[in-house]
């Protein structure tokens, strides 16, 4: 029915409306499903009003972001180390165009002010020196190996392949940005399973990098609980290696245990920020590959 407008202005029905109340979805493959359980949780704000939806990713959706991360890994993985550092530097850029609504996603969530944008601060900051890194840190990992005989040897990092991240973060988009960024800039495909009251700042991480240059698939993002997919990611056979941030010692070994079946690396992650541990990080989430070569002098 079409009302006439002096209702609307009687009644201050012009002036109100119902909140939009946001949902998390989950970040597979460049688009943003909704779980296929088609469970969430609730996102309350400091006064204990629900604010938002959470998605409850499964088995099922984590299985879906390894195939989509298995078929980014190969492009990605041969883009120069300039191109991504170019890509790394344009999700900062985008970050720093979303600053402000970032800062208020976390004081809903009864952080101060002042303490949000000096976190948001140091994740635009966290980005730019691992676009840095891209085309840096193989010269400091590479070497020319002494060996005895006419030939030379040669070592280099590559990227090891499909790397699950599982990060309990009290930190938000800062300490989710420490977890992948050092498997992400050597060229790996990344699944990030995000937990902890903080957790939906990963979909806006998400929502950056859906609009930047990062290729789709490259970083899958999964909001779950606690322990929900623990066990398919660490006995997943195309999973290359797991990175754990936040979690238990008793995860760390379950980890351990799980991940025998075809030998997966466990990294264990922490948020330094000094140049010794950046490039640490960065090693633990690559391979050597050396090559010999005959000297023909």
């Amino acid at each position: 029915h079409a009302w006439p407008l002096s209702v609307f202005k009687i009644t201050g029905l012009r002036e109100k409306r119902m909140d939009v109340l946001k949902t998390y979805k989950l970040f597979i493959g460049g688009k943003f499903p909704r779980t296929e359980s088609g469970q969430y949780s609730n996102l309350l704000n400091s006064s204990g009003d629900h604010i938002a939806n959470i998605c409850k990713a499964s088995r099922k959706d984590f299985r879906e972001a390894v195939v989509a991360a298995r078929s980014a890994f190969v492009p990605w993985s041969k883009r120069t180390a300039y191109n991504r550092g170019q890509i790394l530097y344009r999700v900062a850029e985008m970050l720093e165009s979303r600053k402000a609504s970032l800062i208020d996603d976390l004081v809903k969530c009864n952080w101060e002010a002042v303490q949000a944008e000096k976190q948001v601060d140091s994740t635009i900051n966290l980005w730019v020196q691992y676009a840095g890194w891209a085309d840096k840190y193989q010269q400091l990992h590479s070497s020319v190996n002494p060996v005895q005989g006419p030939f030379f040897n040669f070592s280099q990092s590559e990227p090891m392949g499909v790397i699950v991240h599982i990060s309990n973060a009290t930190g938000g988009i800062l300490d989710f940005s420490h977890t992948i960024l050092p498997s992400l800039v050597s060229g790996n495909a990344i699944v990030l399973i995000s937990e902890g009251e903080l957790r939906h700042t990963s979909i806006e991480l998400a929502e950056v990098l859906a609009v930047s240059d990062v290729p789709a698939g490259v970083i899958n993002i999964l909001t779950t609980e606690e322990k929900e997919t623990d066990e398919h990611a660490f006995s997943h056979m195309d999973v290359n290696a797991v990175g754990l941030f936040g979690v238990s010692k008793e995860r760390q070994k379950s980890a351990e245990f799980l991940s025998v079946s075809n030998l997966k690396r466990i990294v264990h992650q922490s948020n330094s920020s000094c140049i010794e541990s950046q490039l640490n990080n960065i090693r633990n989430f690559t391979e050597t590959r050396t090559t010999w070569h005959p000297n023909l002098a």
